[in-house]
């Protein structure tokens, strides 16, 4: 019953609570972005959502768009700057995701979205991550996030589609607090964002 009425109730008023109680942090943050790197201040970006169906993420955009002579995006490391990097910190950057949850492409707790061409390269158990909407946070977020291997993130994120609750769910939200209050896991060791996904080593 939670998992397919009580999920998305508690996703709809838990959204537009939130997005009342940012909106003093959010919107300053969207003016910093538009000031210190110009427009367009979201970042948008096609990701994988329920059954894999596609869907726009939104975000607030963290890096420039710095280019080499050949006019090729830098390396991330290169283009991160000092305010995306404390949005990123702070996961500030994340909230405009909840309009994503208010809209029915996400929920506030469930596997990341991760890119499109991820899908070819996981393993059966592994895609079946996407048979519930993705979160803002989820089971291998407050697990260690991006400090986590993708293995290890994978294996928790299909234990959340077979574990999921209303007291799971509460746990985890209470649990992302912490874990951004405390700023642990924000990349893989090494990486400003995480290593890209190549596939698992199938038996």
């Amino acid at each position: 019953m939670y998992r397919h009425y009580g999920k998305r109730l508690l996703d709809v008023a838990g959204s537009l609570a939130l997005l009342v109680c940012v909106a003093p942090v959010l919107l300053p943050a969207v003016i910093a972005v538009r000031l210190k790197l110009g427009g367009p201040v979201f970042w948008c970006q096609q990701r994988p959502g329920l059954n894999g169906q596609p869907f726009t993420l939104i975000k607030l955009r963290t890096m420039s768009n710095a280019r080499n002579a050949a006019g090729q995006l830098l390396p991330d490391a290169e283009r991160m700057t000092a305010l995306g990097s404390l949005l990123r910190k702070s996961s500030i950057d994340e909230l405009p995701e909840l309009l994503n949850v208010l809209r029915g492409d996400m929920s506030l707790v469930g596997p990341r979205p991760l890119l499109m061409q991820y899908l070819s390269r996981y393993t059966p158990e592994q895609a079946r991550r996407h048979e519930m909407r993705p979160g803002i946070t989820g089971l291998a977020q407050v697990s260690g996030r991006n400090a986590l291997g993708w293995e290890e993130k994978f294996a928790r994120d299909v234990e959340y589609v077979d574990s999921c609750s209303l007291a799971l769910d509460l746990k985890i939200l209470v649990s992302t607090v912490w874990q951004v209050a405390a700023r642990r896991g924000i990349s893989q060791p090494g990486h400003v964002t995480a290593t890209e996904f190549m596939g698992s080593v199938r038996s």
